[in-house]
C-alpha cells in the first residue's frame, strides 16, 4: 500500500479469484465456468456489435432489458442490468447498507459479500452454517439487517426451497433481502416469482454461468421499481455506460437462444450427478449440490494435498484455505470427457494414498 492510499483500506483483503493461469493447457474446473462455447447466436451478435465500437453503449440496456423482462414476465423497470452480478450486487451494498443497516450473510458463502461491507464499511454479520453445511433459514428471520443469501450457496452448492426464501422475505419487512441466483439455472425455484408480492426483496442473476459468458461480464438484479430506481440512480452516478456494446448484443443472442442454454445445463447436471456417484464409490464424501460444481472431500487425503495432486496432472480445481472447508475441493461440472479424466487421475492419486 502506498503512503498516499486512505487508510481507511488498510485491513481491506481483497476477493481472491480462482486461477486462471497461462504457463500451459490445464482442464479448467476451478471457477465454475461453462465448459461449452457461447450460443451461436450470442457470438454472432458480438461480432455484429463490434463493428459500431466507436459509439458508446446504450447505458439504458433498451433492448436486452425488454428481453428479458417479457421472458421472466415483468416489467422493464424492475431490471437492472451490470458489469456481471457483482457489480449489481455492490450497488445493493451501496444503497441498502450502512452504518445504521448493517448486512448479514452465511459465513461460508459468495468470498465478495465481505469484501463489498468491508470496502464500504459497512458493519456486517456471519451466520454459521449448520454442521451439514446448510442455511439456517430460521436464523435470517427478523434480522433488523440487510439480508444477502446465495441460493444455490457456494461454494456449498446448497439450495434453500422457495417457501424458505420467503419466510426469509417475509419476516424482514423492514429490510432489504437479496437472493443472489448465479446458479439458479443447474437446479431450483427462482425468487424472481416473488417479487411482484414483496418489495423488499432483490434478485441477482448471471450471464456467467448457464449462459457461457463468463467473459463477457453480464448480470442483472431483479426487483420492485422503487428499488431499481434507487440502484439505477446508483449506477449513473458512477458508470452510466457500465455494459458495454458487444456484451449487450451477445447476451441479447444468448436469451435468443434459450434452448441452447436449456440444454447444456442438462448435460451439466448430468455430469454432476455421474461424477458425484463416482466420487462416492472411491470413498469422497460430497455434498448435495444445485449448481454447476461440487464440493468433495476424501477421508485419506486433504484438500490442499488433493488440489496440488490434481493440478501435477493437468487438471486445475479451486481449494479453500478455511478451516470447515480445508478438507475438500470446489470441482467445476466440465464435459464428460473431462470429469472422466477427472475421476481416472483422482484414482490414481488415491492409490500413492493408500
Amino acid at each position: 500500500m502506498s503512503r498516499y492510499m486512505s487508510p481507511k483500506y488498510s485491513d481491506l483483503k481483497p476477493y481472491v479469484p480462482g486461477e486462471q493461469p497461462r504457463e500451459r493447457s490445464y482442464i479448467k474446473l476451478n471457477t465454475n465456468e461453462s465448459p461449452f462455447p457461447p450460443s451461436p447466436r450470442a457470438q454472432e451478435y458480438a461480432q455484429k456489435a463490434a463493428q459500431s465500437l466507436q459509439l458508446y453503449s446504450d447505458p439504458d440496456c433498451t433492448e436486452i432489458t425488454k428481453k428479458i423482462a417479457e421472458l421472466y414476465g415483468m416489467k422493464p423497470t424492475q431490471v437492472l442490468f451490470g458489469n456481471g452480478s457483482d457489480e449489481v450486487l455492490f450497488l445493493a451494498f451501496m444503497c441498502f447498507c450502512d452504518a445504521n443497516t448493517p448486512a448479514v450473510f452465511p459465513d461460508i458463502t459468495y468470498g465478495f459479500y465481505k469484501v463489498f461491507a468491508q470496502f464500504l464499511s459497512v458493519p456486517y454479520t456471519q451466520i454459521p452454517l449448520q454442521d451439514d453445511f446448510t442455511v439456517n433459514p430460521q436464523e435470517y428471520r427478523n434480522t433488523g439487517k440487510t439480508v444477502f443469501i446465495a441460493n444455490p450457496n457456494a461454494p456449498t452448492g446448497h439450495y434453500l426451497g422457495l417457501d424458505a426464501i420467503e419466510e426469509i422475505v417475509k419476516s424482514n419487512p423492514d429490510n432489504v433481502v437479496v437472493i443472489d441466483e448465479a446458479y439458479i439455472d443447474f437446479g431450483g425455484q427462482s425468487a424472481v416469482s416473488l417479487i411482484d408480492r414483496y418489495d423488499n426483496l432483490l434478485v441477482t442473476q448471471t450471464f456467467s454461468k448457464s449462459r457461457s459468458l463468463a467473459g463477457g461480464r453480464l448480470g442483472m438484479i431483479f426487483g420492485n421499481e422503487a428499488l431499481i430506481a434507487d440502484l439505477r440512480m446508483a449506477k449513473y452516478s458512477i458508470n452510466p455506460y457500465n455494459v458495454n456494446s458487444m456484451t449487450m448484443a451477445a447476451g441479447l443472442g444468448a436469451l435468443l437462444d434459450e434452448e441452447y442454454t436449456r440444454e447444456n445445463c442438462k448435460k451439466i447436471v448430468e455430469n454432476r450427478q455421474c461424477t458425484t456417484m463416482e466420487l462416492k464409490k472411491l470413498g469422497f464424501t460430497v455434498l448435495n449440490s444445485n449448481t454447476n460444481f461440487i464440493l468433495a472431500g476424501h477421508h485419506r487425503i486433504s484438500g490442499a494435498d488433493l488440489y496440488k495432486a490434481l493440478k501435477e496432472k493437468g487438471i486445475l480445481v479451486r481449494y479453500f484455505d478455511t478451516p470447515r472447508l480445508k478438507p475438500f475441493v470446489r470441482i467445476t461440472i466440465g464435459t464428460r470427457q473431462e470429469m472422466e479424466s477427472l475421476t481416472s487421475a483422482v484414482c490414481k492419486i488415491l492409490e500413492e494414498y493408500i
